[in-house]
């Protein structure tokens, strides 16, 4: 009986008809309806959205979903993720139950956080998106913050 496990890896994507991704609003568009409708106004979420060299997206990663004032992003599932589906670029994306729209400390530190990682494996974070209930968004790329 063998003791150490096979690894094997496959990859099949199909993501001929799956949208390109040009800018800040693209991708709020795209990431809006990975949010619950139900308890966008109750809790974070953090979801990923993975793309390829030509911006088109590969898929989202629903992360995780926190409490009233915030969740956890764990940089290194989030890059995990981004190397199993051969992604090279990356938007980060969470909401603000409250409505406020400005980044907060920690956001930008688990931002930089990811960014410095991706570097070192050569994939870029795009941008991070903040969504509210009310439908706004903010943009750390549009912002000059990245």
């Amino acid at each position: 009986m063998n003791k150490i496990s096979e690894i094997e890896v496959t990859y099949r994507p199909s993501i001929g008809k799956k949208p390109i991704i040009s800018s800040s609003h693209d991708a709020y568009l795209e990431l809006k309806n990975f949010y619950d409708e139900a308890t966008v106004s109750l809790q974070e979420t953090f979801v990923v959205m993975y793309l390829n060299r030509s911006n088109r997206v590969i898929g989202v990663y629903p992360h995780s979903t926190g409490g009233l004032t915030g969740t956890v992003a764990d940089s290194r599932i989030i890059l995990s993720v981004a190397l199993k589906t051969a992604a090279t670029g990356i938007i980060l994306s969470h909401n603000h139950p409250s409505g406020n729209l400005s980044p907060s400390k920690a956001d930008k530190e688990i931002t930089s956080k990811i960014k410095d990682g991706g570097d070192i494996l050569e994939i870029k974070v795009l941008d991070h998106i903040i969504v509210t209930p009310e439908g706004g968004f903010f943009s750390f790329a549009d912002e000059g913050l990245l």
